[in-house]
This record gives structure tokens, sequence and C-alpha cells, in this order.
């Protein structure tokens, strides 16, 4: 089969291309494992922290890719849930011990035992994956291949934030960044808190007017002063600057949810600028999103078929993975980044 490999870990602003193209073997179901037939997968900037070093692999090679869409192609020996040919898709959990504290209070995303799909097991970057049923979730009809990969972590991973918001109707709501996941919670949020004006900190002009077609109050750059204190920042991005930013705009008692599985080194030293009264006092509060459950994934998909919620999307053939994940180091963002096992 058709596979993207990851062999090593590189920085890619120096080595664009980090993924290989490869055949390799189809894996083969084992249990209650069902082989899925890939059709679609998102391009996420997890890709790039685990390419990258930032949450690196377990094990090198490894095929990327935790956005699947695919059909179902067989079915391990003990597995039933699924029929041959049904319309599926993986997210970024792709197991829970099961048997912990977090797993028994749903709270699976904080298991010492977590996988995640692309880092510790192979991915969706290829024509086929392997995957226990119980981490599989059907995909609603009414949703293509290509607008429902990026809703299984980009959309579930900012539903998720979004619920941590703990936001009453009414009250501003800042997203700080406007990528994949960002231009999704916008759209969730006006229509679970239509009177809460939603207020976009992004660093380009392409991304802000995005942001305003999509419905934005305001727009503008990470440093600029919002009309209000939002009650709630949602952060997106890689960098440490926003952080300080959204904290010193942030309304008293509010909360800043940082949505990144990672971030990036190189300006670490920004958050030794913390001022306590200007950025922490007047009971501000940050928290962090860790992964995903399998219910966020389900009763976001439930959500945004119901909405309906559909992200705008540009789509690749897999073998230009690379240039899709170079346009996401490179910020060239406009929804997400999807690519397509039959380019058409």
């Amino acid at each position: 089969m058709r596979a993207m490999l990851l062999h090593r870990i590189v920085d890619l602003a120096q080595e664009p291309a980090p993924l290989a193209p490869a055949e390799v073997p189809r894996p083969e179901p084992k249990a209650s494992q069902i082989l899925i037939a890939v059709t679609a997968c998102g391009v996420c900037h997890t890709e790039l922290d685990e390419i990258e070093g930032r949450t690196p692999p377990s094990r090198l090679p490894m095929i990327p890719g935790h956005q699947v869409v695919g059909r179902v192609a067989a079915l391990g020996p003990a597995a039933g849930q699924f029929a041959p040919g049904e319309r599926v898709g993986v997210a970024w959990i792709y197991s829970a011990c099961g048997r912990c504290d977090f797993c028994r209070q749903d709270q699976e995303n904080l298991c010492a035992g977590f996988q995640a799909t692309g880092r510790d097991a192979d991915g969706g970057y290829a024509e086929f994956m392997v995957v226990d049923e119980a981490f599989v979730h059907p995909i609603p009809a009414g949703l293509g291949d290509a607008q429902a990969a990026p809703l299984l972590c980009a959309g579930a991973v900012g539903y998720r934030a979004l619920r941590l918001c703990s936001l009453t109707d009414g009250q501003a709501l800042g997203l700080t960044g406007f990528g994949a996941s960002a231009h999704l919670v916008l759209q969730l949020a006006r229509h679970l808190y239509p009177h809460s004006p939603v207020y976009v900190f992004a660093r380009g002009s392409d991304e802000r007017q995005f942001a305003r077609e999509l419905g934005a109050a305001w727009a503008g750059h990470t440093d600029d002063p919002p009309p209000q204190p939002p009650q709630a920042i949602i952060d997106t991005t890689p960098a440490w600057q926003p952080v300080i930013a959204a904290l010193a705009c942030l309304a008293p008692g509010g909360r800043l949810v940082v949505n990144a599985i990672r971030k990036e080194s190189k300006d670490r030293e920004v958050m030794a600028g913390i001022d306590y009264a200007a950025h922490l006092w007047q009971e501000k509060e940050i928290k962090s999103v860790a992964n995903v459950t399998r219910r966020d994934v389900r009763d976001f998909l439930d959500l945004a078929t119901r909405i309906p919620l559909r992200p705008e999307v540009r789509t690749y053939p897999l073998e230009q993975a690379n240039q899709a994940l170079l346009e996401l180091k490179q910020r060239k963002i406009r929804g997400a980044k999807v690519l397509l096992m039959d380019f058409r």
C-alpha cells in the first residue's frame, strides 16, 4: 500500500520534505481491530510537533495522521461493531487502558496509557490502517469525507476547549490564532452562544479577513486591544507571546484555555515577562487542553451535523503531504488541509 513515512526528527525550516513516499505491507486486523481503507486524512499542526520533535513518535519510522476517514475493509476475528463498507473515522485517541481512575471517570484523555494515532501507532497518511473498533467513530451521513476529516481533531478538540471556557451566553469570547480549529470554534460558538461576541486575534491580515467573513465581531492583531475584555480566550497558537497578550486583555475572573499540545521553545523566555498584576491578578485562570476523549468526538460529530457545521478545506493528493505540512508551517492557512487517497 502507499504511505508517507517519517524516518527521523527534522526541522522543517531546514528540511522541507520530512516524509518519504513508500510502498509498505498492508496491515492485518487482529482480535477486535478493524482494517480501514482510508479515503481522507486531515493535516494537523500536531504533525509538525511530531516531525520537529516536540511530541516525537514512540518509534520510527511512523506513518502520521490522526484525522482519518475511510471505510471498513476487513474485521479482526473478535470485531463486530461495524460492518464491511461502513464509513468510519479515527481521531487522535488511538487507545487508552480502560482500567485506571481517569478512564473510569470519562477522562481517558488523561490516561497514562493514552496512545495517539499517528504518533504511537501508524495513522492515516496511508491507504490502510488498523485500530481497535472501540476507538472508531461512525461518520454521519451528509458529511463528505474531506469535510469530516478535520472535525475529528481540529473540531473535536476545539469543542472540548470551548466547553472548558465555561462561557455564559452574552459573555465575550476571544480566539487567538485562526487556523483549522479556531475557524470551526468560531462557527460553533456563534451557534451555542448567539449573544456572545467573538473576537479574533491573528497576526495575518488574511486570517483576520477570513474571521470576519465567518462572523467574528472584531478581528485584530495579537497585541491589539479588543472592544471589551473577553471572559474567555482560546489560544491555538504554537507560540508563547500570544499567551502573554491574551492574559493582559482577559476580563477579571476570566479563563485562558490553551489548546496546543506543545509550545515552541524558541520564545519560551517570553514567559519570564509575566507581570502578576497585569496578567494574573483578579482571579484570572489558565487551563490547558489535553487530547480528546471518544465522547468529545462523538458528541461533536453529532452537534456539527445538526448545526450544520462545515469546515473550509483545501485538498491535496497523499503524495503532496510535505507541501501541505510546509504550508502549515509557513502559516499559509485558510480553514483545514486534507489529504485524499483518490485525489480528484
